[in-house]
């Protein structure tokens, strides 16, 4: 698979960057700082094991000024976890889904989340059930939105290039497909690869039979169509 990274706009030269003057500039540069700070030695050592003073050591600020961006601890924690997550995802999207042309993107999702996991080791903790006080929290990371609403939109252009059936909704399917895409995450986070592998062709076989269109399809409405008509008599 040839990965076509994000378009990056071009860089703007050191002489014309501006200076943060603005008291509002210098403060999200300081909250930037504690967030990187925080994503990394939460990576590194786990919530319990770091304080908000490592993270302000780290940041290179007095040791209550992450109170000034972060209510408490555990407040810098989520913030850092979901900014991981959100990298994690982004990275797998630049990778997958904003290649057009790739017919098997529901196949490759899950590697590309696997290999972006790799470089972020606070989201890695997380999958792995290492941090049990928010594992419960994974499906609930903003960042799946997006995730969510690619998968949707790519199933949609599927569906009307016919490579989907027409008779499924797309939104709903890629919430299906995103809650089975993380389960998977987790488990091979978990167990290995040694003890998923062997079920990688059942899952696939599973969104092929729910997605992969039939002779029969050509005849079904669309899946908006088909619930926005009224039931004919009798119980739906």
């Amino acid at each position: 698979m040839t990965t076509i990274p994000a378009p990056m706009s071009a860089p703007i030269p050191a002489s014309t960057t501006p200076a943060p003057t603005s008291r509002a500039s210098k403060g999200e540069l300081t909250r930037r700082a504690i967030l990187d700070a925080a994503v990394a030695r939460f990576g590194r050592d786990g919530y319990r094991a770091t304080s908000v003073a490592d993270i302000a050591r780290a940041a290179g600020v007095g040791g209550t000024v992450p109170y000034a961006y972060f209510a408490n601890k555990e407040a810098l924690f989520l913030a850092a976890v979901d900014e991981d997550a959100a990298a994690v995802i982004h990275q797998a999207l630049s990778g997958v889904l904003s290649e057009p042309g790739m017919p098997d993107w529901r196949d490759t999702l899950l590697d590309a989340l696997l290999g972006a996991v790799d470089r972020h080791p606070l989201a890695r903790r997380l999958l792995a059930g290492l941090e049990p006080e928010v594992t419960a929290r994974v499906l609930e990371i903003p960042a799946l939105t997006d995730l969510r609403r690619v998968c949707a939109e790519r199933l949609a252009v599927d569906q009307a290039a016919g490579a989907v059936r027409p008779d499924v909704d797309p939104d709903t399917m890629a919430d299906g497909i995103v809650a089975i895409v993380m389960s998977l995450l987790m488990s091979v986070v978990q167990l290995g690869l040694g003890a998923t592998g062997p079920y990688a062709g059942s899952v696939a076989a599973v969104l092929e039979a729910a997605l992969e269109p039939t002779p029969g399809d050509a005849a079904r409405p669309p899946a908006a169509h088909r619930s926005a008509a009224p039931h004919q008599g009798g119980t739906p």
